[in-house]
């Protein structure tokens, strides 16, 4: 597990301090795809409308903390909730 702590830690940017900001709330976001329509179309959504996204089914979704990429997961249901387990940690946030 510290290898995993590690390499959060850098992809964070945090330093030997770290533990200084383990009680700072961050903003955890996981996207399951994009995709890209013009205003007129999205205008036109409705309830039931189908957005077709970027990805496959079985493809990772990307987790950001503070806007920032940081991990890849794959989502999973756990009792009756999406959650997602985390599968990659990138050694440095994408921007």
């Amino acid at each position: 597990m510290a290898d995993s702590d590690d390499a959060i830690n850098a992809a964070l940017g945090l330093g030997e301090n770290r533990e200084a900001v383990y009680d700072v709330s961050v903003e955890l976001s996981a996207v399951l795809g994009t995709a890209n329509l013009p205003i007129a179309q999205l205008l036109k959504l409705g309830r039931g409308a189908v957005v077709e996204l970027d990805r496959k089914v079985n493809d990772p979704v990307d987790l950001y903390v503070n806007r920032k990429k940081v991990c890849r997961a794959e989502v999973v249901v756990v009792e009756d909730h999406l959650a997602v387990t985390i599968t990659e940690v990138l050694k440095r946030a994408a921007d």
